[in-house]
């Protein structure tokens, strides 16, 4: 099979296994993102009308001047910012984030977290970070504290004896 025809079904075969859990309605549009070379493009998706109700992409006038070449993370952010800002002109605070084939990092990452930034809630970190709490109380020594306060040693293991 030809090289471009085995990597364009591998795509598709990943982009079909993330969009089957995702399902944009108007309340919670679906973000997709599509990157070339050159730009990155995304829009708001409401997959129950079949109707974009947003989009943003760093070949838009709005976005061009400020931006010498639309293929980086610098674009990327650029262009997350404008679109979070379009959507919450439109009332859309919530979406869910649809990266399509392409891994969560890089340029996509940074579209995703740019939208996050500026008012729209498109993902949220998968380890959230933890409020800091305060290290339990150490026993003194004679006290045993609410879990016994001191190590118990493991009995020993017993060899098998040969006769």
């Amino acid at each position: 099979m030809d090289h471009q025809k085995a990597k364009r079904k591998r795509q598709l075969r990943r982009r079909q296994h993330v969009r089957s859990r995702i399902v944009g309605t108007t309340e919670r549009p679906r973000l997709t993102v599509f990157r070339s070379n050159k730009h990155i493009y995304a829009q708001l998706i409401d997959d129950l009308s079949g109707v974009t109700l947003a989009a943003a992409s760093s070949t838009a006038k709005t976005i061009r001047p400020d931006l010498p070449y639309g293929g980086n993370i610098k674009g990327a952010q650029l262009v997350g910012k404008a679109l979070a800002e379009a959507a919450l002109a439109k009332g859309i605070k919530l979406a869910a984030f649809d990266r399509g084939h392409y891994k969560y990092h890089g340029r996509v990452k940074a579209l995703a977290e740019a939208a996050n930034a500026a008012g729209l809630k498109c993902c949220e970190p998968r380890n959230p970070p933890k409020a800091e709490e305060a290290p339990p109380a150490k026993a003194e020594k004679g006290e045993k504290g609410a879990k016994g306060g001191e190590k118990q040693a493991k009995p020993a293991k017993k060899k098998p004896t040969e006769e």
